[in-house]
């Protein structure tokens, strides 16, 4: 055992594995490496030997420290850097690359309490803001990453109508009329395909949501509503988007479906035998998201766009919509947020039509 050992120690001295490379002295050589300045972030260190890095790294190697971030960059890009940072918002700050947080907030305090900056090294006092990261932050600002424009997800037309139906029949109607389930309330709107208004109304159903589902109280209040819905080339009724899995929303769902079920029913009566199905349903997704109505998993209320078209039928002369003027006195102030019922049902109807002629339009 000694004697690989004694061999070992002899190899490693006289080199023969090129652990050490030996030279002419009696001491091995070492190559040099290279250590990064942790100071300026730009100087290579020189080390010779495993000893030398304590007198290598002196204080004359940073001495310009001081001045290391403004002389990188030209009086001009300083002048851009500074104009941004001496005069954003929190909110525009927010926007620079490593910004986004407590650094921007850092910046806005540290302005208000020390004022402007007045040179590149000053900003590296904000915490959390040091050397490294403020080229990175100054870099961001000088070469402002490009923003990427949000392309809005098409919307298939055919994907959203059940049951599925010929879409040259769709594009041959002269009009339809938008139906939405509301729990105390059916809507409609009657709509042709220039996109005008021919009847917009709601009616109250008071058997709705109260106690059990009587089939017979659900019937007369449906087939009131029905009376009342206007003949067209279509009927299309919206598909509520609430989940099953959800299941404290169980009693609306079954309201909904039962509703939904009843029109289906009733409606179909008026289409002819053996032809086409005249009675369509619609996804509330689809609508949704053709309006920007979609908040993470839900849609938001879509009031503030009907308001937007009502106005838009009397200022504009080729409105988006185009609505009659006992429709417009009738419903001006339906859908405010002071009002007690904002008609979200009614909202919900004529968003409906209006995406259904401009999806298939498409």
């Amino acid at each position: 055992m000694w004697i690989a050992r004694r061999l070992f120690f002899s190899a490693l001295l006289r080199g023969h594995y090129g652990l050490l490379c030996r030279t002419t002295g009696c001491l091995p050589e070492v190559k040099p490496r290279y250590l990064q300045c942790t100071c300026c972030w730009r100087s290579r260190i020189t080390v010779a030997g495993f000893d030398a890095l304590n007198g290598v790294l002196s204080s004359d190697i940073c001495s310009d420290d001081k001045q290391s971030l403004d002389a990188v960059y030209t009086p001009e890009q300083r002048n851009v850097i500074l104009q941004l940072l001496n005069n954003a918002t929190e909110f525009e700050l927010a926007g620079v690359k490593l910004l986004r947080g407590r650094k921007s907030v850092n910046i806005v305090e540290y302005r208000s309490k020390h004022g402007p900056f007045k040179n590149l090294e000053s900003v590296t006092n904000v915490p959390l803001l040091k050397h490294k990261s403020a080229v990175i932050v100054f870099n961001s600002i000088l070469n402002p990453p490009e923003k990427k424009e949000k392309k809005k997800s098409k919307i298939h037309f055919a994907k959203y109508i059940r049951p599925e139906i010929d879409r040259e029949l769709l594009e041959d109607a002269d009009s339809i009329v938008s139906i939405i389930c509301g729990t105390n309330k059916v809507a409609w709107a009657h709509v042709d395909r220039g996109l005008t208004v021919l009847d917009w109304q709601g009616q109250e159903c008071s058997s709705f949501m109260t106690g059990a589902y009587m089939a017979s109280a659900y019937l007369a209040d449906i087939s009131a509503v029905v009376a009342h819905i206007p003949d067209a080339d279509f009927f299309i009724i919206e598909k509520p988007g609430i989940s099953v899995q959800n299941t404290t929303l169980f009693p609306v769902m079954a309201h909904l479906r039962t509703v939904e079920a009843m029109l289906f029913a009733l409606l179909t009566q008026r289409q002819e035998t053996g032809g086409p199905p005249r009675v369509l349903n619609m996804m509330r997704l689809a609508v949704g998201r053709h309006f920007d109505l979609i908040v993470g998993e839900s849609r938001t209320s879509g009031a503030k766009v009907v308001r937007q078209m009502m106005t838009e039928s009397v200022t504009k002369k080729a409105p988006r919509v185009v609505f009659p003027h006992d429709l417009l006195v009738k419903y001006r102030n339906a859908f405010h947020m002071g009002s007690r019922n904002r008609g979200e049902e009614l909202c919900d109807a004529l968003l409906q039509a209006v995406a259904f002629y401009e999806l298939l339009g498409k």
